[in-house]
């Protein structure tokens, strides 16, 4: 009886609270069947991983890519996994906490191998950590193919992606295809599309609308061809990242106000366009006002930039220095000279010191004293740079041909500047046979036509300097009012054709 009860007293119980019997069974805690130690065994029976790159040849697709659909407590677990292998390997997941990773060890294995097999290493990889982001079949294949597709070498590609790693995370078509594009419309050569890009790879990350598109107007603008911003960029890319209001329409300005020519100041940029990367305040003005302290006028100064542009980026104070103290105590040239010679060949600043005393050395040779070879050298400078075996010609001509005085040297040392084959024996020749005197300016230097009309002519014209070129004035080239109409050009085309050959 008491037994029937105690039956009865259950089965009332349960029937009061049936979810607590029947519908809720104890659920036991999940445990991964699988203990860390054993989650990646792929990972055991490869080589240990090193901060050196491993080489392989080929990279293929993977055979897995993401992952199982997890619930909250799976993927906390799976990220304590693979963070855990992350640092065995010597990578540093720090960075990786707000990134979405795979469900799964194997997949993050699978990435740190692939990124291996291009070259990088563990070091590459915590440089930016963030890579690990990127899925290989969605993200790292199609960007690398890409790239070797317009010209990049892929052995190269660990190099690249090293330098520029957010490309992993980049859109094919949304965002890499228009840059390329767009370089193209720029008549950058396919062929060099791959030599740009490896030097400047972060002109992936550019905005069409926005730096690229307003550098180019701008240079476009003050006179730049613009068949010829094609080979800027494969020269210099730097610039279509550099701003224009800040970085380079003041460096223009300020050139400009110099006295140097928007269109000259365009020539130049068109063949030397690392001009661009010289900073203004740091660089460009400390060595002008370095031109300035060490004698140079002010109104030569856009002559000199012209001849010889690398001058506003050179460490100019030491150079200088140097260049003073040497032509001071070998070549006994003061100063003042030193500064004449700087404003007609600047690129004396960087010129070898030995090299300048051999043309030195001749002359001295032959008879001229050293005041002598002083002042010939601040009347011509380029007689520094002039080679030994030509000069020797040039003089045995002159001494046994011509028989002229040593004085005319003196007067004229530019003629150790000219050619003896194509210059001086033909014109001296044609002077011989209509049986005229003059002095060797007069009849070398001139082009071929004046030298014609000054053959032809009743009168001996008048000797006259060089062109000469006035700060914020136009070139004026003496006796050019006989100059023939052939033979005419703007006067900037002319400056630019006499002080500098780009």
């Amino acid at each position: 009886m008491t037994s029937m009860l105690r039956r009865n007293q259950s089965l009332k119980t349960i029937l009061r609270n049936p979810k607590d019997h029947l519908f809720n069974p104890t659920l036991k805690p999940y445990i991964n069947p699988q203990t860390p130690s054993t989650y990646f065994p792929k990972v055991l029976n490869q080589k240990p991983f090193s901060t050196n790159s491993s080489k392989f040849q080929e990279y293929e697709m993977p055979t897995i890519t993401w992952g199982v659909i997890q619930g909250r407590k799976e993927k906390l677990v799976s990220r304590v996994i693979i963070c855990d292998y992350l640092k065995s390997i010597g990578i540093t997941p720090d960075e990786l906490e707000e990134l979405e990773l795979p469900s799964t060890v194997e997949v993050m294995c699978e990435r740190v191998e692939f990124l291996q097999k291009i070259g990088l290493t563990v070091d590459d990889i915590n440089e930016y950590s963030l890579m690990l982001g990127c899925s290989v079949r969605k993200n790292i294949i199609p960007v690398l193919s890409y790239l070797e597709k317009i010209g990049l070498q892929r052995s190269n590609l660990g190099e690249f992606v090293m330098k520029y790693p957010q490309c992993l995370h980049a859109s094919v078509v949304v965002e890499l295809v228009p840059v390329i594009k767009f370089l193209r419309g720029l008549d950058v050569e396919k062929q060099d599309i791959g030599y740009v890009l490896m030097k400047y790879p972060e002109l992936l990350g550019f905005k069409l609308e926005g730096t690229m598109s307003t550098s180019v107007a701008y240079l476009v603008s003050i006179g730049v061809n613009p068949r010829d911003v094609g080979p800027m960029v494969t020269q210099y890319p730097y610039f279509l990242g550099m701003r224009v209001g800040t970085t380079i329409k003041p460096l223009v300005d300020y050139l400009v106000s110099l006295g140097l020519p928007k269109k000259i100041l365009a020539r130049m940029l068109e063949k030397r366009a690392y001009l661009l990367g010289y900073d203004l305040e740091e660089t460009v003005k400390p060595n002008v006002n370095c031109l300035l302290s060490f004698g140079l006028r002010k109104e030569t100064f856009p002559s000199v930039i012209a001849q010889f542009p690398q001058i506003l980026g050179l460490p100019l104070k030491a150079k200088l220095s140097s260049q003073q103290y040497f032509f001071n105590l070998k070549l006994k040239i003061d100063p003042d000279g030193f500064a004449r010679v700087i404003e007609k060949m600047p690129q004396i600043v960087s010129l070898h010191q030995h090299v300048i005393m051999k043309p030195v050395e001749f002359l001295l040779g032959r008879g001229f004293s050293t005041a002598d070879v002083a002042n010939m050298i601040v009347k011509c400078p380029q007689l520094v740079v002039s080679q030994v075996g030509l000069m020797k010609n040039s003089f045995y001509f002159f001494k046994n041909d011509m028989g002229r005085p040593m004085e005319e040297l003196l007067d004229f040392p530019d003629y150790f500047t000219y050619s003896l084959e194509s210059r001086i024996k033909p014109r001296y020749q044609r002077l011989q046979s209509k049986e005229i005197r003059c002095s060797l300016a007069w009849f070398l230097n001139c082009s071929d036509q004046r030298f014609e009309e000054r053959l032809y002519g009743d009168y001996i014209e008048p000797e006259s300097s060089g062109p000469s070129f006035f700060m914020g004035g136009k070139l004026e080239l003496p006796g050019n009012e006989i100059v023939s109409e052939e033979e005419e050009d703007s006067d900037d085309e002319t400056l630019y054709r006499r002080t500098v050959s780009l």
